[in-house]
């Protein structure tokens, strides 16, 4: 069987996509402030979700679905390990914990993965389709804000096996093709959309957490005005140029 899986989860999400990209947190990001303590709590919330998505998608490799999306040289929990060392020392382990919108996220994988399985497709397409694409330009844009020692820090987006921006290309049509090729029918490509744009949803609350790290670090005024101007900036332009790399996330 094959289906367009694939371009129906990009133009199902776009939408949920924009309004992610659209939070304060995220706007100040790619203005280039990055704030330190704010980015290593992100990278300490993403290993929760990350060690959750990937120990399911391991559990259910034998799924006749599951198991086609299942390419262990994407996975990013042990690149999140190298990161939390680095930002938390060797002990980092007793230094994190997840926030209270990471442990939703978190309950949210466990709960699909016991109910509907095939629903971790759309979770693994949000967040490994995202590296793939736009976290390559935020990876760029930490290394320009933090001052990183050369290959410290920004692990989460590097790929070992996909070093250059050809194979990451590359590799992103060797999954659309695994996921035009699923045994799935309509009804159940629908739940999966409505499944990553939950997922969406449930980023879009752990950047809304961290926006108050954010205020705290560089103030209050420097804060309204990169959002105010971002208001403006949408509201007189087209935002999807604006920011090809990162709105092409998905693609």
């Amino acid at each position: 069987m094959s289906s367009d899986l694939a371009s129906r989860l990009r133009e199902g999400t776009k939408q949920s996509h924009t309004v992610v990209e659209n939070t304060a947190f995220m706007q100040c990001f790619l203005k280039g402030v990055v704030e330190k303590h704010s980015f290593r709590t992100l990278i300490a919330n993403l290993y929760f979700i990350y060690s959750a998505l990937e120990v399911e998608l391991q559990r259910h490799i034998a799924h006749p679905v599951v198991g086609m999306i299942w390419f262990p040289e994407l996975h990013r929990q042990q690149n999140l390990e190298q990161d939390l060392a680095f930002y938390y020392g060797e002990n980092w382990r007793q230094e994190i914990a997840p926030s209270q919108s990471t442990n939703a996220y978190v309950a949210r994988i466990h709960e699909v993965a016991e109910v509907e399985p095939v629903l971790l497709v759309a979770h693994a397409y949000v967040r490994y389709m995202g590296d793939l694409s736009g976290g390559q330009s935020l990876r760029a844009m930490v290394r320009s804000s933090i001052q990183l020692p050369p290959d410290k820090g920004t692990a989460l987006y590097e790929f070992e096996s996909l070093p250059t921006a050809e194979a990451r290309k590359a590799f992103k049509g060797k999954y659309r093709h695994a996921l035009d090729s699923l045994p799935v029918e309509d009804d159940l490509s629908q739940r999966m959309i409505d499944e990553a744009n939950y997922a969406f949803e449930l980023n879009h609350n752990i950047f809304h957490e961290l926006e108050m790290d954010v205020k705290a670090a560089i103030g209050e005024d420097v804060f309204n005005l990169i959002v105010s101007r971002h208001n403006i900036n949408s509201t007189n332009s087209d935002t999807r140029n604006a920011k090809p790399g990162l709105m092409a996330m998905h693609q």
